[in-house]
């Protein structure tokens, strides 16, 4: 499966910024040896059911500490059939069909 989730602890800094909080949650994903990604809005990663839950999980309470509310926002990609791989290969798919105009 693909897991894409932002997480957001309230408060932050006076000018709206989470980064501090959201670089821990991030070090938790790349810590997990899961394939993963980062951009601007979302964290990608792939495994199994167990292991990516596990990992949202740690980077909730990564990004959390010492805020007394956490947002999370998730989406899943489950697709029996297709184990690992698919974080790139979905793109690779859109990549060579534009390839193809």
């Amino acid at each position: 499966m693909i897991v894409a989730f932002s997480v957001s602890p309230s408060g932050g800094d006076p000018d709206g910024g989470v980064s501090e909080a959201v670089s821990r949650a991030v070090k938790v994903v790349r810590d997990s040896g899961l394939p993963n990604s980062t951009n601007a809005m979302f964290t990608n990663i792939e495994g199994t059911w167990d292991e990516c839950m596990a990992v949202v999980k740690q980077a909730v309470e990564a990004a959390g500490e010492g805020s007394a509310r956490v947002g999370l926002v998730l989406k899943a990609d489950l697709r029996p059939g297709y184990d690992s791989g698919q974080l790139t290969a979905k793109v690779e798919r859109i990549e060579a069909h534009l390839q193809e105009d």
